[in-house]
């Protein structure tokens, strides 16, 4: 993994950080020395990380904003103001468009949206006193391709994107640096036990890659990670895809 010195020593909290992408990216912050804080429902698994890399793990359900601005705070108060923050936690369930209730509707704009929204606002004023920062906001590229049964997770992973463009605008001038990335078909885990069952699922979607090997949560892990650092001081408000040039 590409090192990046000026993320040595800063704090970085990152949210779904137990497993998948996120814990990938836990990992690579660690392997910065990044003293990092993630949040997540997933208490064995987070505790397992919490172990293996010496990160922060705080248990926390995202979609009770009251507890998410109580862990924000717990973690920064730990470990110093948060000069980053990497807002991955998601879910991508399925359901027929038609069956979508108000109530199911609702839920799928809190664990995938709105948690967003509001730790963005409780990190950004301590940002913006230590005088810069970045937010990576985790898209999903399904939002711009279409996917089946996915009209509520794709709607709440555009609204990500309007998000990032406006929080970079109104900051950009103290040098806080708000991005999106969208992941193309990573096979994680919980993917190929819900989504992919077989591997002629996933060779399908690779034939529709212009690369021909897999994407995986590393590589998602490498551009957040740049995207964070100092390298990618001139970018922001931009959205990445890291799909392959899926098409």
């Amino acid at each position: 993994m590409t090192t990046y010195s000026g993320l040595s020593g800063r704090t970085a909290i990152v949210t779904g950080g137990a497993s998948g992408i996120g814990a990938a990216i836990v990992r690579g912050f660690a392997a910065q020395g990044t003293r990092v804080a993630f949040l997540d429902v997933q208490e064995d698994a987070g505790a397992a990380l919490a172990a293996e890399t010496g990160a922060l793990f705080l248990r926390c359900d995202l979609t009770e904003v009251d507890a998410l601005k109580a862990a924000l705070a717990a973690a920064q108060e730990r470990l110093g103001p948060a000069s980053v923050l990497v807002n991955n936690a998601a879910n991508d369930q399925r359901q027929a468009f038609e069956e979508v209730s108000a109530e199911s509707f609702d839920w799928m704009m809190a664990v995938n949206f709105r948690h967003v929204f509001f730790a963005c606002q409780a990190v950004l004023p301590g940002m913006r006193v230590l005088g810069g920062g970045a937010i990576v906001n985790m898209s999903s590229g399904v939002w711009m391709g279409g996917g089946a049964d996915m009209e509520a997770y794709s709607a709440a992973k555009a609204a990500i994107v309007g998000l990032t463009n406006s929080l970079a605008r109104d900051y950009g001038k103290h040098r806080v640096r708000v991005n999106a990335v969208a992941p193309g078909m990573i096979t994680t885990e919980r993917q190929r036990r819900l989504w992919y069952p077989d591997e002629s699922v996933i060779e399908a979607g690779l034939a529709r890659q212009c690369t021909p090997d897999p994407v995986t949560e590393a590589d998602v892990a490498e551009v957040v990670l740049f995207l964070a650092s100092d390298a990618a001081r001139g970018i922001t408000k931009q959205l990445l895809p890291v799909n392959g040039g899926l098409r």
